[in-house]
């Protein structure tokens, strides 16, 4: 698979994503700097965890105006992948290329720690290996990470099963309905707030972030 992975003035988890699928899923990957255009045929690109542009204004918002956003739709609108993670999640919705807002957490603080997740629908094609009852251990790192749509945005993410975790147990964030990610309708684009990519190797402390992976390279 041909992954290209977006990096922004302030992205951090670029390395960690490119490492992770390159070393355990075969992936060539490849950098484009936000404001270079992009026109090869990736079947995968990933907006990383970070801090684009220092999180000014809202997180993501001076992100989505890039030329590599740009270029971003052109690679939705031919049917391929893309995955945000965090700060990635942050800039798909602001680009508008899902819905809802991300805002600040509930304490109005930073947060670092390990949180756990469980599916959130049952017919998202993402994680459809992975089964109802699984809870996972994924870290979290994020200051506006609380998840929040009308009531009517929340009842179509899950009429149509778009909704990708949930938190489990304890909500960190004040997320609306302990959401922790959602996909389009198509399952082709995915944006999620905690960080799959820090839980791959045991050194970590988790390694559950690979069945996140397996299930989305459905290996």
């Amino acid at each position: 698979m041909k992954t290209a992975v977006i990096r922004f003035p302030g992205s951090n988890c670029d390395r960690d994503i490119a490492d992770i699928l390159s070393k355990y899923y075969n992936h060539k990957v490849s950098y484009i700097w936000h404001k270079d255009s992009f026109e090869k045929d990736y079947d995968l690109v990933v907006i990383p965890g970070g801090f684009s542009y220092g999180d000014y204004l809202r997180c993501g918002a001076l992100a989505r105006f890039s030329p590599a956003m740009l270029s971003l739709k052109n690679h939705i609108d031919s049917g391929r992948l893309v995955f945000g993670i965090c700060n990635g999640f942050q800039i798909l919705v602001e680009s508008g290329l899902l819905p809802g807002a991300l805002t600040r957490n509930k304490t109005l603080k930073h947060i670092c720690k390990n949180v756990n997740l469980k599916i959130g629908s049952k017919g998202n094609a993402l994680t459809k290996k992975i089964s109802e009852d699984k809870i996972l251990d994924i870290p979290i790192s994020h200051g506006e990470g609380s998840f929040f749509a009308e009531a009517d945005t929340l009842k179509m993410l899950s009429d149509e099963n778009r909704i990708l975790f949930r938190y489990h147990g304890e909500n960190p964030n004040g997320s609306v309905d302990d959401i922790a990610g959602i996909t389009s309708k198509d399952f082709k684009i995915a944006g999620l707030m905690p960080h799959p990519e820090r839980a791959v190797e045991e050194i970590s402390g988790s390694t559950d972030g690979r069945i996140i992976f397996d299930s989305f390279f459905q290996l």
